[in-house]
């Protein structure tokens, strides 16, 4: 008999691997992505989601059925999951996200219910950062904040279950595992599940132009160059706690800059009917450069993190696009 899931928190997980058809020819190998968006709130943040809500109410800070609030700092997808999550407990979410994020996601976060509060966009060390921003919230309202960047509940629901389910799908034959980084969770976590399993599997950090993780990863300094239109990824000024705790483990780190990442999210779409945001199109790249310097005949798994809809406005808009200087769908021309 088929899996029932009890609702919202049990449908979360359990995604399938997808091979990448066009990406394995090109390169021999077999690049495998992992479709997150499948998740019921649409990304691979579900998961840090219902890790953080987890672990909150392990320590009594949140009762289901009760009274309770959790506010987050977010580029979008964590307080989506989260925000759906709290409905399915009957909590109150309310989410900081920097006003230049995609339309489309701060029009999803009103329309589930979140008490959505939207703020002008300003770097980690500026006061009225997001993140410092939710905290401040969250002791003013006396809730619970969720914290994703630094609160290890994050990687530790990666490493619970994205892990081992790659690991699984794969019977173990997988060489090489890379993603982005927007709080570290998903690769930490992923990172610490396979190479306790196989401590050869190579884990490469993949990143977007304007974060500084890559030096970080090779000189143990953050330094931003460029920029990304990609949402949700990349650090420019210091590395998270999910990811910090896990730096031992990362063998490499790659940048993949957005026309290469925009080829992926347009051939994936028109050849493979596979639609998935700019860091599933990141991380596709980055997978296919690993792949070639590992040679034929390896397996490389990757995240196909949300679906291209929550971006149609930036990915999809031409006269967005032609303002930057960047690659056009074809079929949109």
């Amino acid at each position: 008999m088929a899996r029932i899931a009890d609702g919202f928190w049990g449908a979360v997980g359990e995604t399938p691997l997808i091979r990448l058809r066009r990406a394995s020819e090109a390169t021999g190998c077999e690049i495998l992505g992992k479709a997150e968006f499948m998740n019921p709130g649409g990304s691979v943040k579900d998961r840090a989601a219902l890790g953080i809500l987890k672990a909150a109410m392990d320590q009594g800070l949140l009762v289901p059925g009760q009274p309770g609030t959790i506010v987050e700092g977010t580029a979008g997808n964590t307080g989506i999951g989260i925000a759906l999550a709290a409905n399915a407990m009957g909590w109150r979410s309310v989410i900081v996200v920097p006003e230049t994020q995609s339309r489309e996601k701060l029009d999803y976060l009103r329309m589930i219910g979140a008490d959505l509060r939207a703020i002008p966009a300003k770097p980690y060390s500026d006061p009225g950062n997001y993140v410092h921003f939710s905290k401040r919230l969250a002791e003013e309202l006396g809730a619970v904040w969720a914290n994703q960047f630094d609160n290890l509940a994050n990687a530790r629901a990666h490493e619970a279950t994205t892990g081992p389910e790659i690991w699984n799908q794969t019977g173990g034959r997988i060489d090489a595992f890379t993603c982005a980084c927007g709080t570290g969770g998903t690769l930490a976590g992923v990172a610490r599940a396979l190479k306790a399993k196989k401590p050869g599997v190579r884990i490469v950090l993949a990143d977007p132009g304007g974060s500084g993780l890559l030096d970080w990863v090779k000189t143990g300094t953050p330094r931003a160059e460029g920029n990304s239109i990609t949402e949700g990824i990349g650090q420019a000024a210091r590395a998270p706690g999910n990811l910090a705790q896990a730096r031992d483990l990362i063998d490499d780190a790659i940048r993949i800059e957005d026309p290469e990442m925009l080829q992926q999210v347009f051939d994936l779409q028109a050849h493979e009917g596979i639609s998935v945001g700019g860091s599933a199109g990141l991380n596709v790249a980055a997978a296919i450069r690993v792949a070639r310097d590992l040679g034929p005949g390896h397996t490389v798994v990757t995240i196909l993190c949300d679906g291209a809809a929550r971006y149609q406005s930036k990915l999809f808009n031409p006269g967005f696009l032609r303002e930057r200087g960047l690659p056009t769908p074809p079929w949109l021309e």
